[in-house]
């Protein structure tokens, strides 16, 4: 496996763990970089870094002392620790370098880079861009927030092989040198407040996927996006703009029910496979990426007339005594919910809630045209329903948990109706992530017989 070669650090302090934080200590490891651990977890109760800890290598648990930071020049941190973290802030007032493992992978990879991000959708359009390039014969690999962490990837690929990249905020925000030979930016909607605490931070974040870029590069970019259209005044990469409503011609764009490739029709919307309005955002992308890298029309077409999406992500799970059950838990924030909303237009059954980020709900709420009853649970359960009320929307019950949600939203339901799981929450109130958030709903649908 690949290793690190002409790395510029020295002494590398890795902070936090799990799975970016054991692939970056195994990288540095391989490759001989003196470096140290620190994690919140106790050794005792800490299976990776007790394996390091055998290793030989400096394991700091159950504390974040400043001391850490002696003798470091660079911070991988895991990306969910926020910049407010003591050991970060003091990291940046020494002047030293804060990155994820996302921007070690940069060191490794030697072939094309698709970098992907957006607000909603990154997991559908990163897979539907993978599954676009390998009909396309090019033997991509598909890393960041889906499948396998990046630098793991980058170990394994060939050269010249493609890797496409579903990348966070989180991680974008530590960028440095990374630099993508595509990017692209889906929408930008408010989301993670609690982490990036302002817009500006929020939006400043995404739009570091392109910040290294230079004219041999390639942008693509949602021209229907206000945030876009005012964050991407001035790109050094050559743009591709999409657009939905039809209003840009430059790039891709719907008319009439065909989508085109700068005027070059491509497929009709009623031939693509993937469920709602929304996911046509996420098509066009994949349409982008698969012509700039000379895929046949007819492979395009093949693979969107059978991309049904991913799971979790509006998956259809099955039908119930005439209910047809969506699962959505990757709807984490109120944007993604209303685009599973506007999905359908059947009377729906919603299932919300899950951790209190700050936000309000009176925006979800509004746009419930098609919803006939509300179901919230979780921390946030009692904000949804004072919205509800500000709104005079009275079709709501809240219970304390998934479980108990799931079955009272099926007592609600009707023959005909959609029974829809779209939390417009994070899943950390109740469940390590929303992949098993979403299994629970799987599993208490199969127990609605």
């Amino acid at each position: 496996m690949k290793t690190l070669t002409d790395f510029p650090y020295q002494n590398v302090l890795v902070l936090g763990l799990a799975k970016s934080g054991e692939a970056a200590a195994q990288l540095l490891y391989d490759s001989q970089i003196p470096f140290r651990i620190n994690d919140l977890t106790k050794l005792d109760e800490n299976d990776i870094a007790q394996r390091f800890d055998k290793l030989g290598v400096e394991v700091i648990t159950g504390e974040h002392p400043i001391s850490v930071l002696d003798g470091i020049d660079l911070v991988v941190k895991n990306p969910g620790i926020p910049y407010h973290h003591e050991i970060v802030k003091e990291a940046i007032d020494r002047d030293v370098p804060v990155i994820t493992e996302v921007e070690l992978s940069y060191y490794l990879i030697d072939g094309p880079i698709i970098a992907i991000t957006g607000s909603n959708g990154k997991t559908t359009t990163t897979s539907l861009t993978y599954e676009l390039l390998k009909a396309g014969g090019l033997d991509p690999l598909i890393a960041g927030n889906i499948g396998k962490v990046a630098t793991t990837v980058a170990r394994q690929q060939k050269s010249n092989q493609p890797v496409v990249m579903e990348l966070s905020s989180f991680q974008l925000k530590a960028i440095e040198n990374f630099k993508p030979d595509i990017s692209v930016l889906i929408n930008i909607t408010e989301a993670h407040l609690d982490y990036h605490k302002t817009m500006e931070d929020y939006v400043g974040s995404k739009l570091n996927i392109t910040k290294n870029q230079n004219e041999e590069d390639t942008l693509i970019y949602n021209a229907d996006d206000q945030y876009l259209r005012n964050g991407i005044a001035n790109p050094k990469a050559k743009i591709i703009p999409f657009s939905v409503s039809g209003l840009e011609r430059k790039g891709l764009y719907v008319d009439d029910d065909i989508v085109f490739f700068q005027h070059e029709p491509i497929i009709n919307r009623k031939e693509i496979a993937l469920p709602g309005d929304h996911n046509l955002e996420n098509v066009l992308v994949g349409i982008a990426v698969a012509k700039l890298f000379n895929v046949a029309n007819e492979d395009i077409k093949s693979v969107l007339k059978t991309f049904t999406g991913v799971k979790h992500r509006l998956q259809f799970v099955e039908s119930v005594n005439g209910r047809q059950v969506f699962n959505d838990s990757k709807a984490t924030n109120i944007s993604a919910t209303l685009m599973a909303i506007q999905a359908f237009n059947k009377p729906i059954v919603l299932i919300v809630g899950g951790l209190d980020r700050g936000v309000e709900f009176d925006q979800l709420i509004q746009s419930f045209e098609y919803v006939k009853y509300c179901v919230a649970y979780g921390q946030s359960a009692s904000k949804i329903r004072e919205a509800a009320e500000r709104n005079h929307y009275q079709s709501i019950i809240t219970v304390d948990n998934l479980q108990e949600a799931t079955f009272k939203a099926y007592e609600a339901s009707e023959k005909g109706d959609i029974l829809l799981f779209s939390p417009a929450c994070a899943s950390w109130d109740q469940f390590k992530s929303f992949e098993e958030r979403g299994d629970m709903f799987i599993q208490l649908v199969h127990k609605l017989y």
